[in-house]
């Protein structure tokens, strides 16, 4: 069976200060991402199908000709995206609806489709209002996890700086997978929101075992931390392994939806790890050698 040795970090040859700078530093670099992306498109992240409204056909590569090129022949409007599904010789063409009539679109793209020789497989349409809707439901259900977790945490610890390290934690996990989505071109659609609502999960996991293992069990603070390492680090290069091993098979095999999964929570794993051991431990080393003090 394979073991995984976690190091221990000499954390008293370096400041609060230093611990925490990496990592906001890595904040304020995903919160200028994802600013950046909403002043360009007005919205935080590219949005999906789901989120915004229009038509998908699922188009047949049969032929050893330029499918690409074909496609954009075939319609009278530029596609928002053409990708290819690797073994289903299946190529998916995404147009967003400019209004609500996705039924129309769809009818009208689907006829250009066999004017030009192609074998449409699939179509599917999704209305500009109820992808609002769905936009909406999504964003608050994001938003009231983050809620519902931020109040449980307070009411666990009742006490604000151990508190605010798991919340600050969570927030910057939750950031920068958005913002590496932004980088490699993810869309926000109702599966990515499942794997940030996961990540969020992940997140307060690990931060409620370094907190618990600091502020309730016996023990110096250096010690507390290295037991909790040695649980939360195995735990979390575990999940990141397995999601990397998700994100390669998914990629050989086509499945866009688990492979775009595997990657938001690879990055958001790893930004867990330098949050949880490097700001948390920074915030919980002051609030216990100083902040009690005051």
């Amino acid at each position: 069976m394979v073991s995984i040795e976690v190091p221990e970090v000499n954390y008293t040859d370096y400041s609060n200060r230093q611990l925490a700078a990496v990592p906001l530093a890595f904040l304020v670099l995903a919160l200028a991402i994802i600013g950046g992306w909403f002043v360009a498109t007005g919205a935080p992240a590219n949005p999906g199908l789901e989120f915004t409204g229009g038509v998908e056909l699922r188009v047949a590569d049969d032929t050893n000709e330029d499918v690409e090129q074909r496609i954009r022949a075939a319609f009278d409007r530029e596609p928002d995206s053409i990708q290819t599904i690797p073994g289903d010789d299946v190529v998916v063409v995404t147009f967003r609806a400019a209004n609500d009539d996705p039924e129309g679109l769809a009818n009208d793209l689907q006829d250009q489709a066999d004017e030009a020789g192609l074998t449409t497989t699939a179509v599917d349409q999704v209305s500009p209002s109820f992808a609002s809707d769905t936009a909406r439901t999504a964003v608050f259900g994001v938003l009231l996890a983050f809620l519902g977790m931020s109040v449980l945490v307070f009411a666990l610890f009742r006490t604000f700086i151990p508190s605010l390290a798991v919340v600050a934690s969570a927030f910057s996990d939750l950031l920068i997978p958005v913002a590496a989505m932004n980088l490699l071109g993810i869309q926000m659609t109702l599966g990515t929101v499942a794997a940030l609502l996961m990540i969020i999960g992940y997140s307060v996991d690990s931060d409620i075992l370094l907190n618990d293992s600091v502020l309730r069990r016996t023990g110096g603070f250096y010690e507390s931390v290295s037991r909790a390492m040695r649980t939360g680090v195995t735990m979390t290069l575990t999940s990141i392994a397995a999601m990397v091993v998700m994100a390669v098979v998914a990629s050989v095999f086509g499945l866009g939806l688990l492979r775009d999964i595997g990657i938001i929570l690879s990055v958001g794993l790893c930004a867990d790890l330098m949050n949880t051991y490097l700001m948390n431990v920074s915030l919980l080393r002051w609030y216990k050698f100083e902040g009690v003090n005051r």
